[in-house]
């Protein structure tokens, strides 16, 4: 089971109320003319499609210990990261945490300065 976590709750551990949060690869996998139009500072994009060959890319990304660095997924509004998260479980990635109400809902209740669209 993937776990999801609320914007707020991802702002507040990576600000340091949590200090495997603070290590966590942000992972968005929405496609690049969306991460241009609105990201997480930090966050890498990683389209979902072009995810399947990319498997090895994101092990290398979080390293041996999937419990002291997770892999917070990032989309839109939390579906697209969801369904990756699930398909990198599949490949035996632990440690994935899912945005839920992704980028959108980040944008409403942690950073306004990001932009909706």
């Amino acid at each position: 089971m993937i776990r999801q976590l609320d914007p707020q709750s991802v702002a507040r551990g990576r600000s340091g109320a949590d200090t495997t949060l603070m290590a966590a690869v942000l992972l968005d996998v929405r496609e690049p003319w969306e991460f241009e139009l609105a990201k997480i500072d930090g966050s890498v994009n990683l389209p979902m499609s072009t995810l399947v060959g990319r498997v090895d890319e994101v092990r290398a990304m979080q390293g041996a210990d999937a419990s002291a660095k997770p892999i917070v997924m990032i989309c839109h509004h939390g579906m697209r990261s969801m369904n990756c998260a699930q398909f990198l479980a599949s490949q035996g990635i632990e440690g994935l945490i899912n945005l839920s109400g992704g980028i959108d809902a980040w944008s409403q209740t942690v950073d306004p300065a990001v932009p909706r669209y």
